[in-house]
């Protein structure tokens, strides 16, 4: 510490995760989904867990957008990293812009945590009223939005999808991930 004590840390590990501003050049897809721990459904982006072992994060975005939304992007941008709650948890999520969309089947999931999940389209204004009425929330989805609607409107030019995600969790996924095949599902382990 500063003034020369130790301290101990208590940790929440994470895989990390991906989110998605799909945008399909007029509205803004959001997903309602229960969650338990404020016990409430709340809208979000669609998003999903860094939990394949070696995944790339903007394969996870793909794959995600695909799973819960049923839209596959021309287009792949970066808008923001975000670290959730650094005060206890090593969370740290990236959020892309998606645009070009088409829409494309929704695959089975075995998940009952996603059967019931509500797809909405939302104008960008509407979502930033959402957001600022409390509306909104996640803290994912509100740093999202406000980064995706000021690259939409033209105020912020995004980031590129290849740069790293220095933020990324490392401690969970190198524990399960140990002599597993590529893709392996560590949240099942």
């Amino acid at each position: 510490m500063p003034g020369g004590s130790v301290s101990a840390r208590e940790i929440v590990e994470h895989f990390g995760a991906v989110a998605v501003l799909a945008f399909d050049g007029e509205r803004i897809a959001l997903v309602r989904q229960y969650r338990h721990c404020v016990r409430d459904r709340l809208w979000e982006l669609p998003a999903g867990l860094l939990d394949l072992s070696d995944e790339d994060p903007l394969q996870c975005a793909i794959r995600e957008l695909t799973e819960e939304a049923g839209l596959r992007a021309g287009r792949w941008d970066l808008l923001t990293d975000v670290v959730s709650s650094p005060g206890f948890c090593e969370e740290a999520v990236r959020v892309y812009l998606a645009r070009d969309l088409s829409e494309v089947e929704r695959p089975e999931t075995p998940d009952d945590e996603e059967s019931d999940m509500i797809l909405t389209w939302f104008d960008p204004g509407e979502v930033h009223r959402m957001v600022v009425s409390g509306q909104i929330v996640n803290s994912i989805a509100v740093a999202g939005i406000m980064v995706g609607l000021d690259v939409i409107a033209g105020r912020s030019t995004p980031r590129s999808v290849d740069e790293p995600f220095r933020l990324r969790p490392t401690s969970l996924p190198r524990r399960r991930g140990v002599g597993r095949a590529p893709g392996t599902d560590l949240k099942r382990l």
